[in-house]
């Protein structure tokens, strides 16, 4: 079972740029609206000649990636999905026109088979789904997705050990790995030695390896 993260945060606050120091030769980005990464250079790094990136909205080819870097990549170790929560909107705009409510249920299921396909994946691979950040009701700030009645059949962050909020703290970027009250984030105890950690997703993995393999020994 690999150890899969969810990052969520608003626009702007720093999510995609944690992919910045990863490694194109271990990497592989799903780019869910196809948007560009906010890093230099990221289309030299990643693109579909270097066979480390896709763009796609659909569950279904989403879920023949995972499946595909699972058991035939074995240079990958670290896999991402960007802009999870398109994922949700695409397929609700893409069916506005249907009555009833089965729609929820069914985009419910899609994105409850996708974070699951990620976390039935190799004890080797690092998987990251990033993802906006939304107000509740209760002014609590948690992963965004189409509203109550999907919120009602599918709580995202319950699927993940970690759930990572990226912030803006003093004008640097940071992600927070703890529940402040307002911001939903989580992580093992243990894991961070600190509540506010820098954004970087090598780090963030060279942490979780350090952590689980000594859980292990």
């Amino acid at each position: 079972m690999s150890t899969t993260t969810l990052i969520i945060g608003e626009s702007g606050s720093g999510k995609s740029t944690s992919l910045r120091n990863l490694d194109p030769a271990s990497t592989f980005i799903l780019n869910v609206i196809g948007k560009p990464l906010p890093f230099r250079g990221f289309k030299k790094r990643y693109n579909a000649e270097n066979k480390n990136y896709h763009e796609s909205d659909d569950y279904s080819v989403l879920l023949s990636y995972i499946k595909a870097v699972n058991e035939r990549r074995p240079d990958i170790t670290t896999l991402i999905i960007d802009d999870f929560q398109y994922l949700l909107a695409n397929e609700f705009m893409r069916r506005s026109s249907e009555k009833g409510y089965d729609r929820f249920t069914d985009i419910g299921k899609h994105a409850w088979d996708v974070i699951k396909a990620l976390t039935e994946t190799r004890p080797d691979l690092y998987c990251f789904v990033i993802s906006h950040s939304d107000q509740d009701q209760n002014g609590r700030m948690k992963c965004k997705t189409i509203g109550k009645m999907l919120d009602d059949k599918i709580t995202l962050e319950g699927m993940f050990t970690t759930v990572l909020h990226s912030l803006i703290i003093d004008g640097e970027f940071k992600f927070l790995t703890q529940h402040d009250g307002v911001h939903v984030s989580k992580s093992p105890m243990g894991l961070f030695e600190q509540k506010f950690i820098d954004n970087d997703l090598s780090v963030v993995i060279d942490d979780m390896k350090t952590y689980f393999n000594e859980e292990t020994e």
